[in-house]
């Protein structure tokens, strides 16, 4: 393994632990309809846990609804449950033909909560990165020990792996940002 593969690998890491954190995030109610509230959600499909996007359209007719259309009608109580074990503390509502999200407006005192909850999952991404970084640090140091890289090249290599680390630290700040802006907008 290269320096160039330590740095490649480690860029690849911090950028998956980076998307999953938006993904996290994406699933926090603010007030909005979106999506990817309802993501992470698993059906019981036939017997097999399936993310409830890969068996339904999800669709925002307006700005607080979400309508979960499913492409067999007979999977609808499933949905019903699954969303109702949910940790997202909606009530759906079943016509037959669809299922109705309605999203209530946040209390202040949630939009707190949901605040300290970004960032207590933001701090989880920037510790996955760190994580990452310590193993790049770690292959780095060895191999300079079996000589394949000189001290000045694994200084470099040290210098630009900071660097890389510190794009995705500033960009899951920049995350952070947004999702607190979003959930305390009125």
């Amino acid at each position: 393994m290269s320096e160039e593969d330590v740095l490649t690998s480690a860029e690849g890491k911090m950028r998956r632990a980076v998307e999953v954190l938006k993904d996290d995030l994406a699933a926090i109610r603010t007030g909005r309809a979106s999506p990817g509230l309802v993501n992470n959600i698993r059906v019981d499909y036939h017997g097999v846990p399936v993310p409830l996007n890969q068996i339904a359209s999800i669709s925002v007719p307006e700005a607080r609804m979400l309508v979960i259309q499913p492409w067999e009608r007979d999977i609808l109580p499933n949905i019903d449950k699954a969303i109702l074990r949910s940790d997202i503390g909606l009530t759906p509502t079943n016509d037959g033909n669809v299922i109705r999200l309605a999203i209530p407006q946040l209390t202040e005192e949630r939009r707190n909560q949901l605040v300290k909850m970004v960032r207590k999952r933001v701090e989880e991404g920037k510790v996955a990165v760190r994580n990452v970084r310590r193993d790049g640090l770690e292959k780095l140091r060895e191999l300079k020990d079996s000589k394949e890289l000189s001290e000045d090249e694994q200084k470099r290599a040290l210098g630009r792996l900071q660097q890389i680390t510190d794009r995705f630290t500033d960009e899951s700040d920049q995350i952070a940002k947004g999702k607190e802006a979003e959930l305390l907008e009125l």
